[in-house]
């Protein structure tokens, strides 16, 4: 079951597409966080979502809002993807352990082995404030989140 509305966020610590060390808890007090669940590094749908991140950039990473994107792929899948769809915001790995960080969210399939598209908006005092899980094949919509952002 996903984490809901109300919740405290689950803290973790991720490798980033850099190989550098990436808590949630880096960020509390200072930045509200987008957290985005995506399945996989090069996939339609995937490269879709994130490029369109990437494109709108400054709304969802500032000064008040941090953008960090998960997937179950290792660090080095992450760094390739990164540098060739020039995504400029932090791509962790939730490789291994395999899906821990996806499984706190609740938004891991274990029959696939990765997480669905689930994102959580997360305030400065670390409180789930808006959530949406999609299913595999499902884009998101990025209005929403611009919506979401706009309400904390």
């Amino acid at each position: 079951m996903a984490i809901e509305v109300g919740d405290k966020a689950p803290d973790f610590e991720l490798k980033d597409n850099h190989g550098a060390t990436v808590r949630l808890s880096d960020f509390r007090g200072e930045k509200a966080v987008v957290l985005l669940f995506y399945p996989f590094a090069f996939t339609g749908v995937c490269t879709g979502e994130l490029c369109e991140l990437r494109d709108q950039l400054p709304r969802f990473q500032n000064d008040d809002v941090q953008l960090l994107a998960v997937s179950n792929d290792s660090v080095p899948t992450l760094r390739v993807f990164g540098e060739q769809e020039g995504l400029e915001y932090p791509l962790l790995s939730d490789f291994w352990p395999h899906g821990q960080t996806s499984r706190a969210y609740g938004v891991f399939d274990e029959d696939k082995g990765c997480a669905v598209r689930g994102t959580f908006i997360i305030d400065k005092e670390g409180v789930v404030r808006w959530t949406v899980v999609n299913g595999l094949p499902d884009a998101r919509d990025l209005n929403e989140y611009i919506k979401a952002l706009d309400g904390i």
